[in-house]
């Protein structure tokens, strides 16, 4: 806190005023000093930072009440912003040392433009070098902050100094800095490594924590060196908590990537975090109990773990409590069987006052529950839900439906239990939790569906969302013929369409329609409630009833028989409602109707399909893309021939792609060169005969599979003589900034001509020739550039929320979770961060984090989460952030195209 607002300074008269009425008898009236402040005002009050005698105090409280306006969300104009910061520089004047930090905090807060920071580069620079060391720490942040790369080389050498600092504020201001610098100037922070490697050596505890941080984040893309690091660091020289909480995750994350084996040979990584488990610090010896718990170990291995988890169950801190049943809870999806051991103190935990702790004990029970004890927790949680909130019971509802799949006989104790839960207060989110539930239980347990339609059934005579009454609806129509006796059903149907609003009764009549399509017995019965609907007072009941009525009765012809009716009724609807709206948009009114069949039918959640063929090794998840050299000596060599020059910047180059096998007579091999509205396929040629000459060497393309191409020229190969390569060039243009995909048939032609070996002269008569080359093809990957980003967490929440798009998707069975992730970042064509491209061995779960660079230059971030739903089913939720939405759009459409 500054100096000048210390001991209440700032509870004067005119800015203390209640912010929150309450009744008079009530004594605790709360005080806010910002209430009622404008931002007109506030700036009007600014000008005293002009004045030739500056009062310290009425600037510092005209600060933090700007200070407070910008974290309010309070925008200022250019001009405003620009007005505030040449005002609040000629506060520098001032040694005040509580306004001076006040200034900077508006300085970081004002992030000033390039033109504007050079008025306070000289001030902040002199704090810099001050002898005063809290002046010289916030310096330190606040120039980092602003400047630029240019700056950054004048102020580099103070920086490299500052972090050997005797002092630890000043030492860990720079290493923070640094990290910050890191995201923006990697080359030049990493020249300061041996000043960070020094400050790791640090007895100050947060400099060592700060230090190792950007050590880290100086070589986190070099393997070995960070295997050294950590190598180095794990003998003990290590001190700080904080850090050593860090060296825990880096030892991890190198056991994972190295994929090293545990169980035999030699393991100092493993023995450091099991040495770990011993610390006397308890942020240290949980951090380690997490990771090993994380990984592949044996279950005499994960022992230790988990027996300072148990013993942290029965610690007084609460916070300690959390973070060990979290754990536990974990460990539970994958190694039950290694949890059973706590759940005497887990279940003392469910009458804990924290109910964060209860709720996570009682999932945790559930999933290592054995089925002898189902009864006893569910009278148990029975009693605990009325005092927990809706967000805590949608857990324990997820884990009792888990529990109940996991137990499918014990499934009228689960439905008596979801039943009651339905009848007791709670929100929508809550109450949709419990049906989603009861609809997967009906849906996998055949022997639950008739007492789970009678529950939903009961449900939706008292229920006050709309939404979840449609779905019962809906879902009753679909389930409730093919029961044993469905005329039960009837009754309820038809009160809805007596008592509900017009939507429900809407949903209502189309559910009668269904039992009266299916269940010939009911259809008289049918007709008669569906006639009554003819007087409904929403045109859209009435005109369902009428459809219905009249289809059903065959006066309205459809299709040869009765089941086409039904099947128009009622079959599912093979035209996505997305892509129906998409075509509907677009549509301009004419002459020629709407034609539905034209619609695309293909759907955006379809399961990926493994393209690869079998016994063929997939790529490289991760392989590394080309250097920057090769790219640029591509766009050098291109735009050098005249037929390309016009296709404007290079945007990408594949690898090289073999089209011929090894060791043949001629070895071709492609180049895919990506523009925006070209591509140009580059053929490296090479004669392996000595005795022969090839001349006019064409590649004969056939695209008729890729039909968003279109070959606009063709550049052959003059002479191909034995042992030089050459290279032939065919052009296609395609839609500017679309990603078309196709394949692409290839056939060599030329003409050959003997070889005297001897002299090394041709014939002059040659034979013309042909070669079939192997196809190959045009993938979405081909149009994203592999880039990394040093903090992807950072990255992420700085692009615009608003681009996000998330969606889930079934990836069908797969032999493995790690290879449902290779084959999604194949497809994608992306950079994996942070090393999640490796899936730890056993895992059920996986996050992969993807970064990228689309076509046009946008950029894009991928979050993707695994998670094994049945028998090697993988189930996938993709999350797209990019600074163009509709490129987080095209990314969902390749998953789901793939």
């Amino acid at each position: 806190m500054p100096r000048s607002l210390a001991g209440g300074d700032l509870a004067v008269p005119e800015m203390a005023q209640p912010y929150m009425k309450k009744d008079d008898d009530d004594e605790d009236v709360e005080y806010s000093p910002f209430f009622g402040i404008e931002k007109g005002a506030v700036l009007q009050e600014a000008r005293a930072f002009h004045d030739p005698q500056l009062d310290v105090r009425r600037c510092s409280q005209v600060i933090t009440k700007l200070l407070y306006l910008l974290n309010q969300g309070e925008t200022f104009t250019k001009v405003e912003a620009t007005e505030v910061f040449f005002a609040v520089t000629k506060l520098f004047q001032s040694s005040d040392a509580g306004l001076r930090r006040l200034v900077y905090l508006m300085i970081k807060e004002l992030s000033p433009s390039s033109d504007e920071v050079i008025i306070v580069t000289s001030s902040l620079m002199k704090d810099m070098n001050s002898k005063t060391d809290m002046y010289r720490a916030n310096a330190i942040r606040v120039l980092c902050r602003i400047i630029d790369g240019t700056l950054l080389t004048q102020i580099e050498r103070y920086l490299k100094q500052a972090i050997v600092d005797k002092n630890p504020v000043v030492a860990s201001a720079a290493l923070v800095s640094g990290i910050h610098l890191a995201q923006a100037n990697p080359e030049t922070v990493k020249r300061w490594s041996n000043e960070v490697q020094e400050a790791v050596q640090s007895r100050a505890p947060l400099v060592q924590f700060h230090g190792l941080a950007l050590l880290h984040q100086i070589r986190q893309n070099d393997r070995l060196a960070v295997s050294k690091l950590v190598s180095s660091l794990t003998r003990g020289s290590v001190r700080s908590p904080l850090a050593q909480c860090l060296l825990i995750r880096y030892t991890s994350q190198v056991m994972r990537e190295s994929s090293m084996n545990t169980q035999n040979g030699d393991r100092p990584f493993f023995d450091f975090l099991e040495s770990s488990l011993r610390h006397k610090a308890e942020m240290v010896v949980l951090e380690a109990a997490r990771k090993i718990t994380e990984m592949d170990v044996t279950s005499r291995e994960l022992t230790p773990a988990i027996t300072v988890l148990q013993l942290y169950l029965s610690s007084s801190k609460p916070v300690l409590r959390f973070a060990a049943v979290r754990t536990l809870n974990k460990v539970a999806m994958t190694r039950p069987l290694a949890v059973t051991n706590c759940n005497v103190d887990l279940e003392s935990l469910m009458s804990d006052q924290n109910r964060s702790i209860a709720t996570l004990a009682i999932t945790t029970l559930l999933k290592t529950g054995n089925e002898s004890s189902v009864d006893r927790l569910i009278k148990q949680i029975t009693n605990f839900m009325s005092d927990i909130a809706d967000e805590f019971k949608i857990v324990v509802v997820e884990a009792i439906r888990s529990l109940c799949l996991k137990f499918p006989l014990k499934y009228r104790s689960m439905l008596n239990f979801l039943s009651n839960s339905l009848r007791e207060e709670g929100g929508f989110e809550y109450k949709k939790a419990i049906v989603d539930s009861i609809v997967t239980l009906i849906s996998e347990i055949p022997d639950a569906k008739e007492i789970g339609l009678l529950h939903l059934c009961e449900f939706i005579e008292d229920c006050e969302f709309t939404y979840l009454s449609s779905q019962i609806l809906h879902f009753l129509g679909n389930e409730g013929p093919r029961t044993s006796d469905p005329s039960r059903y009837i009754r309820y149907i038809y009160n809805r369409v007596i008592l509900e609003n017009a939507t429900v009764r809407a949903s209502a009549v189309s559910t009668l329609a269904k039992f009266g399509a299916l269940v010939d017995t009911l259809k008289p019965r049918i007709f008669v409630l569906l006639q009554r609907c003819l007087f409904d007072t929403e045109d859209e009941v009435r005109d369902r009833a009428t459809l219905y009525l009249q289809t059903l009765s065959g006066e309205v012809p459809i299709g040869n028989d009765e089941k086409d009716a039904k099947d128009f009724l009622f079959g599912s609807f093979d035209v996505p409602l997305a892509n129906l709206e998409a075509s509907l948009r677009t549509y301009e009114p004419s002459e020629e109707p709407f034609d539905i069949s034209l619609v695309s039918r293909e759907v955006r959640s379809l399961p990926l399909k493994e393209k690869a063929a079998p016994g063929k090794r997939p790529p490289a998840a991760a392989a590394a893309p080309a250097p920057v050299s090769t790219v640029d000596a591509y766009q050098k060599m291109l735009s050098s021939i005249p037929e390309f020059s016009g296709f404007g910047r290079l945007f990408k180059s594949s690898e090289p792609m073999e089209l011929t096998e090894a060791e043949t007579e001629y070895a071709v091999s492609v180049v895919k060169h990506i523009y925006d509205g070209y591509i140009v396929l580059q053929y490296n040629c090479a004669n392996t005969i000595e005795e022969q000459l090839l001349e006019d060497v064409t590649v004969c393309v056939d695209a008729s599979d890729a039909e968003e191409f279109s070959e606009i020229c063709s550049k052959p190969l003059a002479s191909l003589p034995y042992n030089s390569p050459g290279q032939v060039f065919v052009a296609f243009e395609k839609p500017e900034g679309v990603p078309a995909v196709g394949k692409f048939l290839n056939l060599l032609k030329f003409t050959v001509k003997e070889v005297d070996t001897t002299t090394g002269e041709a014939d002059e008569d040659g034979v013309e020739d042909e070669y079939q080359l192997e196809d190959f093809e045009i993938v979405s990957s081909d149009y994203m550039l592999r880039v990394a980003v040093s903090n992807f967490r950072n990255a992420w929440e700085n692009m615009d929320p608003e681009s996000e798009r998330v969606d889930e998707y079934g990836l069908g069975v797969r032999e493995s979770l790690a290879e449902a992730v290779n084959a999604v970042i194949n497809i994608l064509g992306m950079q994996p961060c942070e090393g999640t491209e490796v899936v730890p061995k056993n895992a059920r779960s996986h996050t992969c984090l993807l970064s990228g660079v689309f076509i046009g230059n946008v950029k894009a971030l991928v979050r993707l989460s695994f998670g094994l739903s049945g028998p090697n089913e993988v189930a996938m939720k993709l999350a797209v952030r990019s600074d163009d939405p509709e490129v987080s759009d095209k990314i969902h459409e390749i998953v789901a195209s793939g």
